[in-house]
């Protein structure tokens, strides 16, 4: 049968994990940690009694990503289908926290974990390179668990921002080419585009980019372009003390808006819902907006992110911010309720 584990299990679970792993094994304290804490599922497989394999899922409350941390099963019944069945209830669990994607990590030449894993749906994206303790790479791999919710999840291609100023032109550069794959996602022209739309200054750093610097780039390029903004001026404004950056704050914004008074691009001084977003991307737009970074990262400053798809429970962005020192972060698909 399958069931959660409790902190009586945690003995039979290290005689387990001793047989089952040479290396980067999980001690009676993790087991015990995850166990009690009870935001990780620890997934037992049992005959009787005994303890046949277990499966451990890490969830995340700021992000629809979970990752599937350890799996073993008994060397002695492998071949029985006691890996699959726990992985299918792994993901299951991992849909009912609002999961919608679940990732891995294996061991390069671990062919037979690979082999399932494959023929479970789960796909390549990276190679994570001297991971584990005898310094072998982990083939980290991918699937997508409510294929039947959201459609078209991989219309819109991913760029990750090299910069931290630049998720704007990051997220530009995804929308267009969802429409143009000729376009070359690279720094030059995410910088090319930041020259064009920054509006100089932020509370720190660069200057990051407005939606009126960012529609003004798109329209050059040759895109149909609509823009959505209730008080751009004041909000970037209220980010800097300084009297001087915001008069060029305003001089910068002000000769956008004259610059937008030239072209065909539609300007509404009403904000975007939910419904319009949806609407958009029926539509076969690509939305791109500006949020506070605050439920993804914790920061509050302002950030770029890309809509992609939604279905009657979630809208699905590229978030073009990658943690890179930080590998459990997502890289995309971060969705909200």
């Amino acid at each position: 049968m399958i069931r959660d584990s409790v902190v009586d299990d945690v003995a039979a679970l290290v005689d387990l994990e001793n047989r089952c792993f040479e290396a980067d094994r999980m001690s009676a304290r993790s087991f015990k940690n995850f166990i009690t804490k009870g935001r990780s599922p620890l997934i037992l497989d049992e005959d009787n009694g005994v303890l046949r394999g277990y499966a451990l899922v890490l969830l995340y409350s700021n992000t629809s990503l979970a990752r599937l941390y350890s799996i073993a099963v008994d060397p002695k019944l492998r071949g029985k289908g006691i890996g699959k069945k726990l992985l299918a209830e792994a993901e299951s669990r991992a849909l009912k926290h609002n999961a919608t994607r679940m990732r891995l990590e294996v061991h390069q030449k671990n062919k037979k974990a690979k082999k399932l894993y494959t023929e479970m749906g789960y796909r390549v994206f990276a190679v994570h390179d001297d991971y584990y303790e005898d310094h072998a790479s982990a083939v980290r791999m991918e699937k997508h668990l409510a294929q039947h919710l959201a459609q078209h999840l991989n219309r819109v291609p991913f760029y990750a921002q090299t910069l931290e100023f630049t998720c704007g032109p990051s997220c530009l550069i995804m929308a267009m080419r969802a429409f143009d794959k000729n376009i070359t996602p690279d720094r030059s022209l995410e910088l090319k585009i930041w020259r064009e739309a920054t509006t100089i200054f932020m509370t720190s750093g660069y200057g990051g980019c407005g939606p009126l610097g960012i529609a003004l780039a798109a329209h050059r390029r040759g895109f149909d372009v609509s823009v959505s903004a209730s008080n751009e001026i004041e909000m970037f404004i209220d980010s800097v003390r300084s009297k001087t950056k915001k008069d060029v704050i305003r001089l910068v914004e002000a000769d956008f808006q004259t610059e937008l008074k030239q072209t065909v691009v539609k300007l509404s001084g009403v904000q975007l819902n939910i419904k319009a977003i949806r609407k958009h991307l029926d539509s076969g737009a690509v939305p791109l907006v500006l949020i506070s970074a605050y439920r993804l990262s914790g920061d509050k400053a302002p950030h770029w992110v890309a809509v992609t798809a939604y279905d009657d429970r979630f809208i699905y962005i590229n978030n073009p911010f990658v943690d890179v020192e930080k590998t459990n972060r997502p890289r995309i698909a971060w969705a909200f309720p």
